[in-house]
C-alpha cells in the first residue's frame, strides 16, 4: 500500500504524544513493506520566519492556498492510494483536503483531540470541562473566554477555521480515526457522522524490558500544563508529605507552561524530583522503574499514551476517572482510578498503589497483559491497515457510481 502521512509536527521543545504516534505509525507501516511518505511542515519553523511571516501564520490557520497547490501537485505525480492526515495546525491547515479532493485521492484523519468542535482542542475551560462550543456552527464562546492560549485574539483563526471548515472537514474525510470510545461518544453527539467515525486506538511499540522489582518512584511523565493536572498532582504529593509520605519519591519529567511553578516547588525536597525533559530511552527506563504512572489529568482526555506506555512495562497507573481513562484502566486490576480534579482522591490512590506490593504486582501483570491483547504493534498495524482499505473500497464504490465528494461542492474557488 502507498500512503502519504500528512502532518504538522508541534514544537520540539515540549513532549508531543501527536508527534510520537506519527512516527511510530509511519516506522510500522515501513516495517510491514507499505511504502510511506511524509507531507509536513514544523511548528519549530515559525522562530525563524521574519517579523512580517510571523504575523501571517494565524491567517493560514483557516487556509493556507499554498499548501493546497504543493500538495495537489504531488499526490496528481504519486498517485498514493490514501492520504493519512494528522495536526493541519497552524502550518497546514484544512486546505489538505481541498488537495486531495483535487487530486481525487482518497483522505483519512486522525482526531488526536476534540479539535473538531473545540477550538483548543481541550473541552476544557478554567481548569474544568467546558461544551459551549459543542454542536455550535459558531464557536462564539471559545472566542469570548479566550480559549486557546488565554487569549481571544488567538482564539479567532481557530474559531474561524473550525466554523468554515465545517463542512469540508465531514465532507472531505473518508474515515476518521477516533482514538477512544469516549472521544467518539462527544463527537457524535456534536453531529460528525457516526458513519465515518471509526475507534483505532493508538498502539506503542514493545519498550523490550518490563518492571522486574517492586519500583523505586511514583512517575508523572508528560506536558507540564494545567489540563494535566500538574497542579492537581503537587496538592495530593503536599497531602501525602504532610501524613508521612508514601516511602518512595515523586519523580516528574517533562516540560510545558507550567515548569518554573514545577521547578519552584520541587527545590529542596527530598520527596521530589524534577528531572527536565527524558529522550526517550531514559522515558522507557524511568517508566520501567516505577511503582506507578501518574496520569491526573483534568481534561477529557481522548488517549492517554502515557498509560499504554505503562501498561507495556507491566507498571500500573494512577488515572482521572474520566474520558479515555476509563476504558484504558480497569480500576482496581490494571490501575487505580481517582475522582477527577480532586486532590484528596489522588492523594488516597496513590497511597494505595504504594503500600500494597502483591496487589501492585499483580496489577502490572494485568496491565501488560491487557497492552499485548489491545495496544501492541501487531493489533495496530491490523486496525490501520483494515481502516485505509475501508476508506479506499468506500472511495472506489463511490467513483463507480459516478458521484466522489470531490465533485459534491469540495473544489471551491478559494
Amino acid at each position: 500500500m502507498h500512503v502519504l502521512v500528512v502532518h504538522n509536527r508541534y514544537a520540539s521543545a515540549q513532549p508531543s504524544g501527536e508527534n510520537k504516534v506519527v512516527d511510530q505509525e509511519v516506522a510500522l507501516l515501513r516495517a510491514a513493506g507499505h511504502r510511506v511518505e511524509v507531507f509536513e511542515r514544523r511548528s519549530d519553523d515559525i522562530a525563524a520566519r521574519s517579523l512580517l511571516g510571523k504575523a501571517a501564520v494565524p491567517l493560514l490557520v483557516p487556509w493556507n492556498p499554498a499548501v493546497r497547490a504543493e500538495l495537489a501537485a504531488r499526490l496528481r505525480t504519486e498517485r498514493p492510494d490514501v492520504v493519512h492526515v494528522h495536526n493541519v495546525f497552524p502550518l497546514l491547515s484544512p486546505a489538505v483536503l481541498a488537495a486531495c479532493a483535487d487530486a481525487d485521492v482518497p483522505a483519512v484523519a486522525t482526531l488526536h483531540n476534540y479539535t473538531q468542535v473545540c477550538p483548543p482542542g481541550t473541552l476544557q475551560r478554567d481548569g474544568r470541562p467546558c461544551t459551549e462550543c459543542v454542536g455550535s456552527a459558531a464557536p462564539l464562546p471559545a472566542v469570548r473566554h479566550g480559549c486557546y492560549r488565554n487569549s481571544r485574539l488567538a482564539t479567532v483563526p481557530l474559531a474561524v477555521s473550525l466554523s468554515v471548515n465545517r463542512r469540508r472537514w465531514w465532507s472531505g474525510v473518508e474515515r476518521f480515526f477516533c482514538i477512544s470510545v469516549a472521544q467518539r461518544d462527544v463527537l457524535v453527539r456534536a453531529g460528525m457522522p457516526a458513519e465515518r467515525l471509526a475507534v483505532k486506538p493508538n498502539f506503542v511499540p514493545d519498550p523490550g524490558t518490563c518492571r522486574t522489582g517492586a519500583g523505586e518512584h511514583l512517575l508523572y511523565l508528560g506536558r507540564l500544563a494545567e489540563a494535566k493536572g500538574v497542579r492537581l498532582l503537587m496538592a495530593a504529593w503536599d497531602e501525602l508529605a504532610a501524613d508521612g509520605g508514601v516511602g518512595v519519591p515523586l519523580v516528574i519529567a517533562g516540560a510545558g507552561p507550567l515548569e518554573r511553578e514545577v521547578t519552584a516547588w520541587a527545590a529542596g525536597r527530598d520527596d521530589v524530583r524534577y528531572v527536565g525533559l527524558y529522550d526517550p530511552a531514559q522515558c522507557r527506563e524511568a517508566v520501567a522503574r516505577a511503582v506507578a504512572v501518574v496520569a491526573p489529568s483534568t481534561w477529557l482526555e481522548a488517549f492517554g499514551l502515557v498509560v499504554v506506555e505503562a501498561m507495556a512495562a507491566g507498571v500500573p497507573v494512577v488515572a482521572a476517572g474520566h474520558g479515555a481513562f476509563v476504558e484504558l484502566v480497569e480500576d482496581g486490576v490494571t490501575g487505580l482510578l481517582h475522582q477527577p480534579g480532586e486532590p484528596a482522591s489522588l492523594a488516597s490512590c496513590i497511597r494505595r498503589i504504594a503500600a500494597e506490593p502483591a496487589r501492585n504486582r499483580e496489577m502490572g501483570q494485568a496491565a501488560r497483559r491487557r497492552y499485548e491483547q489491545g495496544f501492541s504493534p501487531a493489533v495496530g498495524l491490523e486496525r490501520l491497515v483494515e481502516e485505509y482499505r475501508t476508506a479506499i473500497a468506500g472511495r472506489s464504490v463511490l467513483a463507480r457510481g459516478g458521484d466522489t465528494r470531490a465533485s459534491r461542492g469540495d473544489g471551491d474557488s478559494r
